[in-house]
């Protein structure tokens, strides 16, 4: 009889907090384990995406000895010895996974607490401050590690992300002065300044990012899949 098959690596698991981290972050857990990469999310995000990647893992755990104990019982090995020690085996593999799963569930729950009760109390403050398309995109691109050089010939300055996207230096001075990002001065300009997104800055791109773009649409728009009206003949 082959030998008991290990879980997947890598594979990702739907756990049963993904609704209150969806619903306090505003992201899907696609979007939250891309951010946290990028490095967007302070460090309460940050430590409650890494607590939601362990439990995945060990939803997987769980999903992959539930899965191989109902193989064992659907009638495709004889019943002997043999089965009987897997199935015993799987069983006791089955439990060590649960008690995993819920452990990880368990410090989920304490990373997410504290985000959840910093949103209660933010949900009355409405937000007028919106981040541009543009500065939302120049925000991503310093999220991802981005510095500050000027050419030694021609004297001007911008920004080039670790992406390879490069930022006006204007539109840095304006993020600078919104309290967005901050520069490390004890940089010299022509060797490259790290730029960094703020604790502001990253609030305000998690907040851009949540709100959906919704275009009205115009009295004369034609819906898809309807014929544009046609005038009515004039007497």
């Amino acid at each position: 009889m082959p030998p008991d098959p290990a879980p997947a690596a890598g594979r990702r698991a739907i756990s049963s907090l993904d609704h209150r981290i969806e619903a306090v972050t505003g992201h899907d857990v696609d979007t939250l384990w891309t951010h946290r990469d990028r490095g967007v999310f302070d460090e309460n995000h940050a430590r409650l995406v890494d607590q939601h990647r362990q439990l995945a893992e060990a939803e997987s755990g769980v999903t992959f000895y539930r899965t191989l104990l109902h193989r064992l019982s659907s009638g495709d090995f004889p019943v002997d010895s043999a089965l009987f020690e897997r199935i015993e085996r799987t069983v006791g593999q089955l439990e060590e996974a649960a008690d995993v799963r819920d452990s990880a569930a368990r410090r989920v729950l304490d990373a997410l607490e504290p985000i959840e009760a910093a949103a209660a109390r933010a949900a009355p403050v409405a937000r007028t401050d919106a981040v541009s398309t543009a500065d939302q995109a120049a925000l991503l691109a310093i999220a991802g590690g981005a510095k500050l050089y000027e050419h030694l010939l021609t004297r001007r300055m911008s920004v080039a992300a670790a992406s390879g996207t490069r930022i006006p230096y204007a539109d840095l001075q304006r993020l600078e002065s919104a309290g967005l990002v901050s520069r490390d001065t004890s940089h010299p300009v022509h060797a490259g300044q790290p730029v960094a997104l703020t604790d502001a800055g990253r609030a305000a791109l998690v907040a851009s990012s949540r709100r959906p773009a919704t275009t009205p649409l115009s009295k004369n728009a034609v819906r898809p899949g309807t014929w544009r009206p046609t005038p009515g003949t004039r007497r």
